[in-house]
């Protein structure tokens, strides 16, 4: 038997087993990557499986290629939208506060840990940051759902602050090592690794969406490899420029992630695998390279460093900085909390002993225990907290599921299931009374296990699964008719105008879109723009204007206006209105 066999057998069977207990994360209120972690602890070499792994040099490779899938997919995942919105204080907090956070703990460390100043520093630069993958599940396995900027915040935060944490971590083993001056050498190492990570990540973000739209490959399985690789481009040469690797990774997500791009629900799909496989496989190499004695004999600095990083450091950090953005006492109570500690401190606590810094080894156990203390004691309790504070969103229906147009080439269309529930505006009409925009359709409807043809006269009940085929500039328009909480939704479009059919009355632009308009509820704008254009109304592009609301003629038959564009008052759209 060959040597690859056995490590192929025994690979597959820690990460069946690693799969297996996260069946169990969320009955035993244990966070699914303490679990990985769990796992790899125990085939170790301390433990039941006895497998000797001390390659520190390998486990920074293996972390490494984890940390640029899991950025990956977190950047595809991120909407503008979430950017535009917490744009600013994910950003200070990302790097204003992850520096006061590393200063905090590095204060502690130098008087816990009997370290030099500088040693000090570098070991609160490695634990300052908070980890994408640890937030990312806690997030979503436990099925916690905040309000949009405290959400956008905490995500856009715990992905972007890993380029921080490793300038500040390489900053220091420079400075400890005599190769770099704390002063002028350190600023320019910051503006080098900022500037041209984000500079790579933009450029190869668009370059590699551009790529992937316009080649045709024989196999559509090669789509999502060909977008995986992009972040990886990235990624390497971002770093073989100097930059920061973590960053143009995690902005070349985003770029990528919000063209549409072929085979994008594919691409989404394969990214959100490889980044689970990848938290797994990271988790069980930091396990196995664990030795439970020595953690055991780290454990009293590492609660203590862990205290002050969770109650005083991360808090103070925060506190100092989202202050100005106007958070409640309530959301940086939270936001504190959310700082969860992952892999990422503990793959840069591995750069000490590659490096050859002293107290190297000191370093990397107490950052491993801290580590583990904070992932178990936030992860576990940060719904919990959520709901202590009144900030988790409580019976919120899963968001609406939007299917694929397989093709060889971007389709300007999508196929959206969403589930009706009894409180959205379509539960109990009929298809041809729902109003919908021009560019939708409701293509099918599945009540139970059986499927029901759309016919106008058919209606929509509560529970059914509703699939219609739409534009997506029609999306937010189509939310609101299926929406299970019409009172808590997105403002409508005020950039660019939407098209209805000449048959919507007056009455349903309200329900429906709440616009108002002084004409008569049963009026339709078919009746209403020949009142206000008179002959001209047969004629297309003919614009009247009521109210402030643009109305254009854009179709027209042998019986009247057929189509008419929607254009509402300039200016910023709607805020998310609260339900009343």
């Amino acid at each position: 038997m060959f040597a690859i066999d056995g490590l192929i057998l025994v690979s597959a069977i820690l990460v069946l087993v690693a799969i297996a207990s996260s069946k169990f994360s969320s009955r035993l209120g244990v966070p699914v990557l303490v679990l990985f972690l769990v796992v790899g602890m125990l085939a170790g070499s301390e433990g039941i499986g006895g497998i000797a792994f001390e390659d520190y040099r390998l486990a920074h490779g293996i972390g490494t290629v984890a940390l640029v899938l899991i950025l990956f997919d977190g950047g595809l995942r991120t909407p503008f939208a979430s950017l535009r919105t917490a744009v600013a204080p994910a950003l200070t907090l990302a790097t204003v506060g992850v520096l006061l956070t590393s200063f905090l703990t590095g204060l502690a460390a130098w008087w816990l840990l009997d370290l030099s100043l500088l040693e000090g520093m570098l070991l609160g630069s490695i634990a300052g940051s908070t980890d994408a993958a640890a937030v990312f599940a806690a997030l979503r396995t436990q099925g916690l759902r905040l309000p949009s900027r405290l959400s956008a915040t905490v995500e856009v935060e715990s992905a972007s602050n890993d380029p921080m944490a490793v300038f500040l971590t390489i900053g220091f083993i420079e400075v400890i090592l005599g190769r770099m001056e704390l002063g002028g050498g350190f600023l320019l190492l910051f503006a080098t690794q900022m500037g041209v990570g984000a500079v790579v990540g933009l450029l190869v973000g668009w370059a590699g969406s551009e790529f992937l739209n316009r080649i045709r490959l024989a196999a559509a399985g090669l789509y999502p490899i060909l977008m995986t690789a992009t972040g990886f481009l990235a990624f390497g040469t971002a770093a073989e420029l100097g930059g920061s690797g973590f960053l143009a990774v995690y902005l070349a997500g985003v770029v990528a992630g919000n063209r549409r791009v072929v085979f994008q629900r594919g691409n989404l799909l394969f990214s959100d695998g490889m980044a689970w496989l990848a938290q797994i496989v990271m988790f069980v190499v930091l396990g196995l390279l664990t030795f439970p004695s020595r953690l055991w004999d780290a454990a009293p600095e590492g609660m203590a460093l862990a205290g002050i990083l969770v109650f005083v450091a991360r808090p103070a950090a925060v506190a100092l900085t989202m202050l100005p953005f106007r958070f409640t006492f309530r959301e940086i109570v939270f936001l504190s909390w959310a700082g969860l500690k992952g892999a990422v401190p503990v793959v840069l606590a591995i750069y000490p002993l590659l490096f050859g810094v002293p107290s190297g080894a000191l370093m990397f156990d107490v950052v491993f225990f801290a580590v583990l203390v904070s992932t178990l004691a936030q992860g576990w309790s940060l719904p919990r907290l959520a709901r202590r504070l009144g900030l988790s969103l409580t019976h919120v229906a899963d968001d609406p599921v939007t299917l694929e147009i397989t093709s060889l080439r971007d389709v300007d269309g999508d196929i959206v299931e969403y589930s009706v529930a009894s409180t959205a505006r379509a539960a109990g009409r009929l298809i041809r009374d729902l109003a919908l925009p021009e560019g939708a359709v409701v293509a099918m409807i599945v009540r139970d296990r059986a499927i029901i043809p759309p016919r106008g006269s058919t209606a929509v009940l509560e529970n059914d699964h509703v699939f219609l085929v739409l534009r997506p500039e029609v999306r937010p328009l189509v939310d609101r008719t299926f929406s299970p909480r019409p009172g808590v939704e997105s403002g409508l479009p005020r950039s660019t105008e939407f098209r209805m059919f000449a048959g919507t009355t007056v009455g349903d632009l309200d329900e429906f879109y709440g616009i108002s308009l002084s004409a008569p509820r049963e009026r339709s704008l078919g009746q209403l723009l020949p009142d206000l254009l008179g002959r001209s109304a047969a004629t297309l592009g003919a614009r009247a204007e009521l109210d402030g609301i643009g109305l254009v003629v854009r179709g027209v038959s042998k019986a009247g206006v057929e189509v008419v564009g929607i254009t509402l008052p300039t200016g910023e759209a709607d805020e998310a209105r609260p339900a009343p």
